[in-house]
């Protein structure tokens, strides 16, 4: 088991609730430094007011053990090949600690927020992942970039555009999931799961484990061999008043998930 934490330090409620201590990007090369001496294993960005990818590269630069994960960043929007030429930059300086983590977003952002054509997530996820491999063996094995996919066709790499081999090209991929779909396609193709809040210890093995299993069945993997992220909602505090405030907080959060159609399933078991 690793420890990771999320910036700005103490944040303890990941998603959409504004921080009390909003981030400081000018701090993150201080506070990455400050959790590598505490012993944490790794750090987690969101994808919510600032880049992840820059917040990874500042985390890096005065660290040398600390895992740097998206947590995640939104694949969608962006092209393979750019997500690809994003992470490769970032395990390249790295030296080979990034773990990609991805997600598909819900409907009304991909369309409203990014202005981007919406399909099913799972299949277009999958399609996408198997995208980025294929840029990544063009960079590092020089194979002809040839990838034919339903969503994605990539077939032209020239060298003004090729970054090369680098040291450590096995870039681990997470998924965020929760429906059983994209649960499958992590055990099909990906390295890591990224459980979201609402996922209950009986969501996860009646519904979520199984399903990552039947997509490890289709590429012949063991699904031990998939890593699991939780990422709970805490409700901490100094002293009992401000607890109770705290966990109102979390319980209107779970409102809040209740309510929304794409984190349905994970309240029905």
């Amino acid at each position: 088991m690793k420890s990771e934490t999320m910036l700005p330090l103490g944040k303890v409620d990941p998603g959409l609730r504004e921080p009390d201590t909003p981030l400081d990007v000018r701090t993150i090369a201080e506070e990455a430094s400050r959790l590598e001496e505490l012993g944490f294993h790794g750090i987690a960005v969101e994808e919510c007011k600032d880049d992840p990818y820059q917040q990874l590269t500042l985390a890096s630069v005065n660290t040398t053990t600390l895992d740097l994960a998206t947590s995640i960043a939104m694949a969608f929007p962006r092209s393979p090949t750019i997500t690809a030429m994003s992470a490769w930059t970032l395990q390249k300086m790295s030296g080979g600690r990034l773990i990609l983590g991805l997600g598909s977003q819900v409907r009304g952002h991909i369309r409203r927020r990014y202005g981007m054509e919406w399909s099913a997530p799972a299949p277009r996820m999958r399609d996408y992942i198997l995208a980025m491999r294929a840029v990544w063996r063009c960079w590092q094995d020089r194979e002809p970039l040839n990838h034919d996919g339903d969503h994605y066709k990539l077939d032209l790499m020239v060298p003004l555009f090729d970054p090369g081999p680098i040291e450590h090209p096995e870039i681990p991929i997470h998924i965020s999931a929760i429906n059983t779909n994209m649960c499958a396609v992590v055990g099909e193709v990906a390295d890591g799961i990224r459980l979201h809040p609402v996922c209950s210890p009986k969501y996860i093995e009646e519904v979520m484990i199984p399903a990552v299993a039947k997509g490890s069945a289709r590429s012949n993997r063991n699904p031990d061999e998939v890593d699991w992220c939780m990422k709970p909602l805490v409700a901490t505090a100094s002293d009992e008043a401000s607890l109770a405030g705290v966990a109102e907080s979390v319980r209107a959060r779970v409102g809040f998930y209740l309510a929304t159609p794409a984190y349905k399933a994970a309240f029905e078991v």
